[in-house]
């Protein structure tokens, strides 16, 4: 309905919500029995949003809120191959994509991860350091793509040579055997939790993997694209160390 103290404060017509008019005359008196005075003239003048006045770098804002549209896309994506999403819903997030003129390639690790799948035929992963460093990495027989991602990340912020390996292959294949042998898992890949922990271990007896070690405070707030849609448990882990994490609509099977 019509704000009318609105209307009688500044001579402008604003529409408001009837439980707000109604209360008004409330709040008015609790501010001035508390204050001495209200500094509001109408429920619309309360209801105005001061956030952006808190922004000081618009362009900033614009590109985070254009990521996060992006992520929430495949989040999207995923969850209607899981049966957990509906199409509907990704077809609104596409129309916001094409309000804000923005595509999954503007997400710089989604070109990078998918354009190693596309050369290598195997599922691949990117991360994008804080420096806007990428980094990628590719299913072995030993690590998952992301699993290796964490390590080739961690060597390039430790100042560790890629080609060095932070835990040994021989100490891999017994978790390995342990995986698949005695607990049934049909993937004797590493996921990302096992190979931190491998890796927890090699730094006792190995500089360069505790130099890597340490690093893993610095992949706070970076961006990783794979793809595949990864278990739940690589995904439970990417988001404790804070990353920001999207997956192509595709089961790894698929390849």
């Amino acid at each position: 309905m019509i704000d009318p103290f609105h209307l009688e404060a500044y001579g402008v017509t604003t529409v408001n919500y009837n439980r707000d008019i109604e209360i008004f005359p409330v709040l008015s008196a609790i501010f001035e029995g508390i204050y001495g005075e209200c500094i509001y003239k109408s429920p619309t003048d309360m209801g105005v949003n001061m956030a952006g006045n808190c922004i000081i770098d618009d362009e900033a804002c614009c590109e985070a809120s254009n990521m996060e549209i992006i992520r929430r896309y495949y989040t999207a994506l995923n969850n209607v191959v899981n049966d957990k999403g509906s199409e509907n819903e990704v077809y609104k997030i596409e129309l916001l994509m094409k309000q804000a003129r923005i595509t999954t390639d503007d997400r710089k690790v989604t070109v990078a991860a998918n354009q190693r799948a596309e050369k290598l035929g195997v599922p691949t992963a990117a991360i994008e350091l804080q420096d806007g460093t990428i980094i990628t990495s590719k299913t072995s027989d030993l690590l998952g793509a992301s699993a290796a991602l964490l390590l080739n990340a961690l060597k390039a912020l430790g100042g560790v040579d890629h080609d060095t390996h932070l835990i040994s292959p021989e100490a891999i294949e017994p978790i390995q055997v342990l995986k698949t042998k005695y607990l049934g898992g049909k993937n004797p890949r590493l996921h990302t939790d096992e190979v931190l922990i491998a890796l927890s271990i090699s730094a006792l007896t190995d500089e360069n993997a505790q130099k890597a070690l340490e690093q893993l405070p610095r992949l706070k707030g970076c961006q990783v694209h794979t793809s595949v849609m990864l278990s739940n448990v690589d995904i439970k882990t990417f988001k404790k160390l804070g990353v920001d994490l999207t997956s192509e609509p595709r089961k790894e099977r698929g390849f």
